[in-house]
């Protein structure tokens, strides 16, 4: 009869816990992921209904590499996602400066008809004077067509002139309307690597989507959360380095 009656005793507090459980509607644990994306989901849940009532709609999740690694790599995802923003940097600082110098034209892309190669591989670049870049085509006289289109097709505002295999190249005053127009050069930059990076995005989600007879619903949208979350974060990074490089060029 003891015993009974102890029993009874904890009978609320298990009723108390099972509908607490029911009124927050937590899943049970996925297959696959183990306790750890459970508690994820809880931590989800729980965070959704604190932001609610701060009026705040983004919910953030950050789930360990190491637990999903059977489905995705998260963290060569990231390194994708970066690698993308570090070569925006790179674009901005040797092709977009307000002076132009002999190193901004190393790596613009030359055409020919044995395929596409860095202007640096085809000709000597030196600069002979703040107001003036020349380029050696000795080596490659074939591609000296191809080497000044392409300077001039580059968006640095350039005019090349060719005498034999010499090309020319004035360096433009560093007028208004050019910092403009490098202004824009850097908005297109950014454009395209945001493209770039909606590119990894896409293809991670498609990765994820042929697992979806295999893992629960809550594992693929947090995964799909944790996606857009490097995705946003990376943006957000180039934005910032357009803004800084914008300042710089318009003051």
């Amino acid at each position: 009869m003891a015993m009974a009656l102890r029993r009874f005793h904890h009978l609320p507090s298990l009723l108390y816990r099972s509908s607490f459980a029911v009124v927050r509607g937590l899943p049970p644990a996925p297959m696959g992921c183990g306790q750890c994306v459970h508690q994820v989901l809880l931590t989800r849940q729980l965070a959704t209904k604190k932001a609610k009532g701060k009026g705040q709609s983004q919910t953030r999740v950050n789930i360990s590499a190491a637990l999903v690694e059977d489905i995705i790599n998260l963290e060569e995802t990231n390194e994708d996602m970066q690698a993308v923003v570090e070569a925006l940097k790179e674009d901005f600082s040797r092709n977009i400066s307000v002076r132009t110098s002999a190193g901004a034209l190393d790596h613009i892309i030359v055409v020919t008809k044995d395929g596409k190669f860095p202007l640096n591989q085809l000709g000597q670049i030196s600069q002979k004077s703040p107001q003036l870049i020349v380029v050696n085509m000795t080596s490659f006289p074939e591609s000296t067509a191809a080497a000044t289109k392409a300077i001039r097709e580059s968006g640095m505002n350039l005019n090349p002139e060719v005498d034999g295999t010499i090309i020319r190249v004035p360096i433009p005053k560093v007028t208004r309307e050019h910092r403009e127009s490098l202004a824009k050069l850097a908005k297109q930059s950014t454009n395209k690597s945001k493209e770039a990076l909606r590119k990894v995005r896409s293809k991670s989600i498609s990765h994820l989507k042929k697992f979806k007879n295999k893992v629960s619903e809550d594992t693929i949208w947090l995964l799909e959360k944790q996606i857009q979350q490097m995705t946003d974060s990376a943006a957000a990074e180039m934005d910032k380095l357009l803004a800084a490089k914008t300042k710089e060029l318009l003051g």
